[in-house]
């Protein structure tokens, strides 16, 4: 074999093997409904996952799709929809997005509308109160006979009627949040991270967690059912992010360096 050839053969080798573990996905191989873009489906606000900054839509969740986005060569845009949309997968199936990104809790009765990726996070409720209501759990709620709020479709609102509660439901975590603000409801059962971001604000120093309610949510994003392709790359990217540490940095950037147990409830 000529000079020539052997380096042309070693070279072409090489490159193979190179590829083999380091080319990433991009967008020919994952099918996206606009070409160029990973379209994400949200509903906002949902802080610390999915919020508004500046006009500008951030949050923990977004910046671990931010990371499937590169692996795939694309830019990040959203669609900001209902949580009923959301679980029901519609917006997927009519092709407006291609992922799912909104602190959405596993649930069997939810795969039958999407496919779930890996879980990636790990939640409670928590039942948050005003100061000075003599509510400290579910047990005094129910015994005072005051209103609860939950938002519609959602696992909270689940989980307190299936403790015998008939929560007034409301479209987003911010109206839910604005019904206890205004006294229309006594108590809100919400997601604790969200329950937590809340309680660093000075404007929400009359309110306190009155319980952490038990109720072993995983978390997941969600694509279309029998994307594979993207499916895939999430799962890969959230394996990737959990092994090199990025996955840490960005609980600490948008969680705090701890989600330990809330506060319990001042006397």
């Amino acid at each position: 074999m000529s000079t020539l050839k052997k380096c042309f053969t070693f070279g072409i080798a090489a490159l193979l093997s190179v590829c083999a573990v380091g080319c990433r996905k991009n967008a020919a191989d994952v099918r996206l409904v606009k070409s160029g873009t990973l379209m994400t489906c949200t509903n906002l606000p949902h802080a610390p996952f999915e919020f508004e900054r500046d006009r500008t839509i951030v949050g923990f969740d977004v910046d671990m799709i931010d990371l499937v986005a590169k692996k795939l060569g694309v830019k990040q845009a959203f669609v900001d929809t209902s949580f009923e949309n959301l679980k029901a997968g519609t917006l997927l199936d009519s092709g407006q997005c291609d992922v799912v990104a909104a602190s959405l809790t596993i649930t069997e009765e939810r795969r039958k509308n999407v496919d779930f990726s890996e879980p990636y996070f790990d939640a409670h409720q928590v039942l948050l109160v005003k100061r000075g209501s003599g509510i400290t759990d579910l047990g005094t709620l129910k015994a005072s006979g005051k209103p609860i709020g939950a938002q519609a479709n959602t696992i909270g609102e689940d989980f307190i009627k299936s403790k015998g509660f008939q929560p007034i439901s409301f479209e987003s975590t911010e109206a839910v949040l604005q019904a206890l603000r205004s006294g229309r409801v006594d108590a809100i059962i919400e997601d604790q991270p969200a329950v937590q971001n809340w309680m660093k604000e000075a404007a929400h120093a009359n309110f306190q967690v009155a319980a952490q309610l038990e109720s072993g949510e995983k978390i997941g994003f969600a694509v279309k059912k029998g994307n594979g392709k993207l499916l895939a790359a999430i799962n890969e990217v959230i394996a990737q992010a959990r092994a090199d540490g990025t996955y840490e940095r960005l609980r600490e950037k948008w969680f705090g360096q701890s989600l330990g147990a809330v506060p319990a409830p001042q006397k």
